[in-house]
């Protein structure tokens, strides 16, 4: 009808004698029609190539499609020149919908102001507000509710879910709830984001937000200049400061005289508890976490710990609370008893009976050296996630070790949802802290300053003695470097080509582990006899003035077998020593030999069973004979003998070997060092021991 008869028409006479087909019309012209949609966030886009209007036919893949009425005829020039304009215009091709979010939505809303032609579709009267949306906070100390609206002949809102999405985006540009967008009041969101963010994250479907939130909401009520609720009052000047705190009632029966940064800790952990709230103590150690924590049990109260640190808890309730009773919850024939104050475990039983610990609803429950828990997929993890606790208690002097994931375990116990999921908190503060990016740190701690609190022995315990850190270097022997250099160089030529393909890493941690070993001494590489090492005859040669002069040493290693090699020099040269490892069977009576003032100069520790729950300050000097990557381990190795009741000045020394693998291990601690720093303090770098870490240990 369109092509055919036309053309023949042209030649010679048709005649048309049925009244069934339609009429041709030259007169009918194209055009382009877009409809437009508006769903949530976003818009659908659907742009026609037509003809007449109502259009009585379209093109479709090239073909003329008829709708009804007269039949155009075609008019290809002119739809090139249409599809060209609507190409260079809105970047759109006739037939194919486009769904656009964000600004890209906002930016194509404002770019129709410009299209002429017809536009089918809701948000055809207004796409883009100029209004600014204004923020009104409504709470009640309980339900927290957040606008976005602008006043004027037709108000307009938008969700705040909405707002808060398009500038974590990004975006300039909100969706508005009847349809079209507006511009975000970016300077107020740069300002209060991140709060609204935290409070939506506690918000449940009826509006109440989590308890750990309540600080928050207070804290946001009070910069915005609106009443903050009576129920919000208290914690308005608990999120400012922790010296506002009431002063909390001590208990009765407390046999101690708290420092003034004790009984501020003791004041925290009182108004958490009786908010409802987890706490995480995160006192530098040897500051008296145990007794601040003491004095704040209320209730059935449980207590989970390291094996060995058991015991100090007992001695620590039977000086400071004589009249708490207690039940060790210990041992093959183990009891909960039901009538005790306090039960005291062991991380290790409460990994075997978490179903029997889980079933009681404990009115405090405390994890002390919490960074047991640091790996939140491990048995031990899990186990204390399942505990039933009105009052939770995280107790750490390196709450941070190596990744600050770490963190979040200790806060899905306290405060569970506060840093959100792991892969959430991951995204938002993990990733960008270790990429350096300005702000990240500081959002991190200010969400988490109200619940974890942390005072270093240099700024709340100025009566505490100077210590001082040194590196004792050692030159290997001939025979030592040439075994050291061996080891290096089958770890150049294979382990680390594979390691730098994407290799396990198992063969680059073991390569580290024979390297830092021959560091030490020939002997703890298998295979090898030495009856001695540089390592050993610095440290005996220190150890002689040591005991000359009066006074005691720590020797740390974490391998026992380099504590054996110690053994026979020490007795050579007629040296006095005591021993602490895994194997001690009654460790009080060890540390109660080596604290008299009669008791040997000298006590060799395991890392592992000497580095937590032990006061040791009869000694002033520190050696650790080989150095880790994590600097905690070795904090808390030296703070043994550098905490309160120490009267002298403290000597830390890391012997380490020159020109080896050790003196790069120096540089990883530090690294180490920012992750808790970041966290903590005031750093924004973090990292952890990753596969550019092996590599730059073990390519030298």
């Amino acid at each position: 009808m369109t092509v055919v008869l036309p053309a023949l028409s042209a030649r010679l006479e048709v005649d048309l004698r049925t009244k069934k087909l339609p009429k041709i019309s030259k007169a009918i012209t194209p055009r382009i029609v877009l409809d437009v949609e508006q769903i949530e966030h976003s818009l659908s886009v659907l742009a026609t190539l037509v003809y007449g209007d109502p259009p009585s036919a379209r093109v479709d893949g090239g073909r003329l499609i008829h709708l009804g009425g007269d039949i155009p005829v075609r008019d290809e020039e002119a739809e090139r020149s249409l599809q060209s304009r609507l190409r260079e215009q809105l970047n759109l091709s006739p037939g194919s919908r486009v769904h656009l979010q964000g600004d890209e939505a906002g930016n194509f809303a404002q770019g129709l102001d410009q299209w002429k032609g017809e536009i089918r579709g809701a948000t055809v009267e207004r796409f883009v507000d100029d209004r600014t949306l204004v923020p009104v906070l409504k709470t009640d100390g309980k339900k927290f509710d957040l606008q976005f609206s602008s006043d004027g002949k037709k108000p307009v809102t938008a969700d705040v879910k909405a707002v808060v999405r398009a500038w974590s985006e990004g975006q300039s540009l909100v969706p508005l709830l009847g349809g079209g967008w507006a511009r975000l009041p970016q300077a107020w969101l740069d300002e209060h984001g991140h709060r609204v963010l935290d409070l939506l994250a506690a918000r449940e479907a009826n509006q109440t937000v989590s308890g750990y939130a309540k600080p928050l909401l207070a804290e946001l009520c009070e910069k915005l200049n609106v009443p903050v609720p009576f129920e919000l009052s208290g914690l308005a000047r608990f999120a400012k400061d922790f010296e506002s705190l009431p002063q909390a009632t001590l208990p009765s029966d407390l046999t101690a005289n708290l420092r003034a940064y004790q009984q501020q800790g003791v004041n925290w952990l009182s108004f958490l508890r009786e908010a409802g709230l987890g706490a995480t103590l995160a006192d530098d150690m040897g500051l008296g976490k145990t007794l601040q924590t003491l004095c704040a049990l209320q209730g059935r109260s449980l207590v989970v710990c390291p094996t060995s640190v058991v015991h100090n808890w007992a001695d620590e309730i039977k000086r400071f609370r004589p009249q708490l009773t207690f039940n060790k919850y210990q041992g093959p024939k183990r009891k909960i008893d039901p009538q005790a104050d306090v039960t005291l475990t062991s991380y290790a039983v409460l990994r075997l009976d978490q179903a029997q610990l889980a079933a009681v609803e404990w009115d405090t429950v405390v994890l002390d050296e919490a960074q047991n828990i640091k790996n939140p997929e491990s048995q031990v993890a899990q186990a204390a996630f399942e505990l039933q606790g009105a009052f939770r208690v995280t107790l750490s002097g390196t709450p941070v070790e190596n990744r600050l994931e770490e963190l979040w375990s200790q806060f899905h116990f306290t405060n569970r949802g506060l840093l959100g999921t792991r892969s959430e908190f991951q995204a938002r503060y993990a990733d960008p802290i270790a990429l350096g990016k300005a702000g990240a740190a500081l959002q991190l701690r200010e969400k988490i300053r109200p619940f974890l609190l942390r005072r270093l022995k240099g700024t709340v315990a100025s009566e505490l003695p100077p210590r001082t850190d040194m590196v004792l270097h050692c030159e290997l022997g001939e025979e030592e470097r040439a075994l050291y250099d061996a080891i290096f160089a089958a770890t150049q030529n294979d382990v680390v080509k594979q390691l730098k393909a994407g290799g396990s890493v198992i063969a680059a941690l073991e390569s580290l582990l024979r390297l830092r070993q021959a560091c030490c001494h020939p002997a703890l590489v298998p295979g090898q006899q030495a009856d001695s090492s540089a390592k050993l005859r610095r440290l005996l040669a220190s150890l002689e003035q040591v005991a000359a002069d009066g006074h005691k040493a720590l020797v740390f290693s974490q391998w026992t077998s380099m504590l054996d090699l110690v053994e026979p020099h020490l007795k050579a040269a007629n040296i006095a020593f005591t021993r602490l490892d895994g194997s001690t069977r009654d460790r009080q009576a060890v540390v109660a030999e080596f604290q008299a003032d009669a008791g040997p100069p000298v006590m060799l520790l395991s890392l592992k069973a000497g580095g937590v729950g032990l006061n040791l300050t009869s000694a002033d000097h520190v050696f650790l004979l080989d150095l880790w990557w994590n600097p905690a381990v070795e904090e808390q190795a030296a703070d043994r003998a550098h905490r309160i009741g120490q009267q002298r000045p403290v000597m830390v020394y890391r012997l380490v070997a020159k020109d080896t693998v050790e003196e790069r291990i120096l540089l990883l601690q530090q690294q180490k060092r920012e992750i808790a720093e970041a966290a903590l303090s005031g750093a924004d770098r973090a990292g952890s021991l990753t596969r550019e870490d092996l590599l730059a240990l073990l390519e030298g």
